[in-house]
């Protein structure tokens, strides 16, 4: 079975308008933080959202070997969210949500591209769902802690680092303000999970 003629390459091309969406949704998400002064948290959402960025690059060269590299106007179908509004702590919700649907349908498409005979897409499919499923983590994570307000807090003192000056503070929780710049604590780096640092 040639690739253009398969349900996979109709799952490709789906996957790369899901990929391109869920970057533009999260540097809106990332705007919002970024405007409310949480950088620390922006820096996080814009990882997230580069490599989405990425993950659509990927797709778009399997499209690309498809089509011979001469790929016209395509007609896609898809479903996406319009979960999010401009509030930071139920996006952080709704990003998870996001993920957790991605990985969804990446695990159907993976099924799909190995039964079609292509175990390179299979594979791409399934190595894109394992980070969604990390990005859930982590937007879940961000989501409790700003929920009960402790995203600023650590169970063991650590280095809290000012993005403004680079200025390094050790303690169980970010300081109101950064000592040498006067920056928020807002500014500060978030710390994750040892297993969620990686990414």
């Amino acid at each position: 079975m040639e690739l253009i003629n398969s349900k996979t390459y109709e799952n490709l091309k789906k996957a790369y308008i899901a990929e391109c969406s869920a970057r533009t949704r999260y540097e809106f998400v990332e705007y919002g933080q970024r405007a409310a002064g949480y950088e620390g948290l922006a820096q996080i959402t814009d990882k997230i959202a580069y490599q989405e960025f990425n993950h659509a690059r990927m797709l778009y060269t399997h499209i690309e070997d498809a089509t011979k590299g001469v790929i016209d106007n395509e007609q896609i179908s898809v479903t996406l969210p319009f979960r999010q509004k401009w509030d930071i702590v139920e996006n952080l919700k709704f990003t998870a949500e996001d993920e957790d649907d991605e990985a969804k349908f990446y695990q159907k498409a993976v099924k799909t591209a190995k039964e079609e005979g292509f175990p390179a897409i299979a594979a791409l499919f399934e190595m894109i769902r394992k980070v969604e499923l990390k990005h859930k983590k982590i937007f879940l994570f961000l989501y409790e802690k700003m929920k009960d307000k402790k995203l600023f807090n650590s169970d063991k003192e650590r280095e809290w680092v000012c993005p403004a000056c680079g200025n390094s503070v050790k303690a169980t929780t970010a300081p109101e303000k950064c000592p040498l710049c006067m920056a928020k604590r807002e500014t500060f780096k978030i710390a994750l999970p040892k297993e969620l640092m990686d990414f």
